[in-house]
């Protein structure tokens, strides 16, 4: 009961902090545009302030310039028709759709097309006879506002979101594989589908995964908080790949375990029980050291046995097995060849290399934020620890 209370906070917490950026920057960006002057109503500041940031954490600055390229766009075509035109449902629709069809020629993203319509059709609609100027003006006061809130006042720390994709990822696999111990064990063809059926599911999470491993080095190079910190961003992306390769074999793994029956079934449970305890525990430190070395060593010990063991009576399964445990070593940091040697040879001993840290803001930039943003910042943080406190 207390785990469901948890994961509904974790549900409803997790989405609303991005959101609580978003109002507070369109918030910020009309007061700015309304300090300008003039008579006009600058509805644009604001909306491509809260546009400009509702995308996935890593990309909402590609966002931004794509938002503010699709609004000139689409205000340019709305100030040409009403010269040439004048106003009218014809007009607007002409208007809309050569917007959409240059940002589209442009190679831009949905959220270029998309604000190229949208700029065109605000134009046409609510023009009252304000200059294209100062749209065009509110748009750059919100994407700027946008800008600084993504790239330097709540910039995701990269290494940090690889881990969290991580993390997500390593808990399916985990979960799947104590089924397929289940399974096993028991001899339940119940768990064995269910086991199946996580990893239908781990798609999602391991797309997820690889967005964030695509986005990564971007971000160290664009955030003004982040930049230079590339180093470690490759390093932890390029571990992160091996969870393709884990979840391959545990797919292969829940199949072979799903036909094997009989007096088959038994010789491997033990093992698949102990990978899946070490998954988990990576699934909640993927940055730990220790974690990875433990990981590492219970995996080896657990393919010298089964080959120790000639595979008796484990068939596919036990191969299967195998493969696992290479897989959670090359992700704990063993170089693949050296884990297939430690399990060939039995040449265990190796020690696992430190995972890359999370690298800090800079002193400078942690000194120049406001009290209030330190505080917020501070109270999202203790936040999501007592979240995941709360979960385990």
């Amino acid at each position: 009961m207390v785990s469901d209370g948890w994961r509904w906070a974790r549900s409803w917490v997790a989405p609303a902090w991005p959101l609580l950026q978003g109002t507070a920057a369109a918030t910020v960006a009309w007061a700015i545009a309304n300090q300008l002057g003039g008579d006009h109503d600058p509805f644009f500041a604001p909306i491509a302030a809260f546009i400009g940031l509702n995308a996935p954490l890593g990309e909402r600055g590609r966002n931004v310039l794509g938002l503010v390229l699709g609004v000139i766009v689409g205000i340019v075509a709305g100030e040409l028709t009403l010269l040439i035109l004048g106003g009218g449902y014809g007009s607007l629709a002409l208007a809309t759709f050569a917007a959409t069809l240059v940002a589209r020629a442009l190679g831009g993203r949905r959220i270029m097309i998309a604000q190229a319509a949208v700029g065109a059709i605000l134009t046409i609609a609510v023009a009252d006879g304000e200059p294209g100027v100062y749209r065009v003006l509110d748009a750059f006061i919100g994407a700027g506002v946008a800008l600084v809130f993504s790239q330097v006042l709540f910039s995701p720390e990269p290494v940090a979101l690889v881990r969290r994709a991580e993390t997500k990822a390593l808990a399916v696999l985990a979960e799947a594989l104590e089924l397929s111990a289940g399974s096993l064990e028991h001899d339940d063809e119940e768990r064995a589908e269910g086991a199946l059926s996580k990893l239908r599911d781990a798609p999602d999470e391991l797309a997820e995964l690889r967005r964030v491993r695509r986005v990564g080095g971007g971000m160290a190079r664009r955030s003004a908080v982040w930049r230079g910190q590339r180093a470690p961003v490759v390093r932890e992306t390029e571990n992160a790949a091996y969870l393709d390769l884990l979840w391959s074999s545990c797919v292969q793994l829940a199949r072979a375990v799903h036909a094997t029956s009989g007096s088959d079934r038994r010789p491997p449970a033990s093992s698949i029980h102990e990978l899946a305890r070490v998954v988990g525990e990576l699934a909640h430190a993927p940055g730990d050291r220790g974690v990875r070395q433990r990981a590492a060593d219970c995996a080896v010990d657990v393919a010298r046995r089964l080959v120790d063991g000639d595979a008796a009576g484990g068939g596919a399964a036990t191969v299967a097995v195998r493969a696992v445990a290479a897989d959670v070593m090359a992700f704990a940091g063993v170089e693949p060849g050296d884990a297939v040697d430690a399990i060939r040879e039995g040449t265990g001993q190796f020690d696992v290399p430190t995972p890359p840290p999370a690298p800090r803001m800079p002193a400078r930039l942690h000194r120049a934020r406001p009290r209030w943003l330190k505080a917020l910042t501070g109270l999202g943080a203790t936040a999501y620890s007592a979240l995941r406190r709360g979960r385990k």
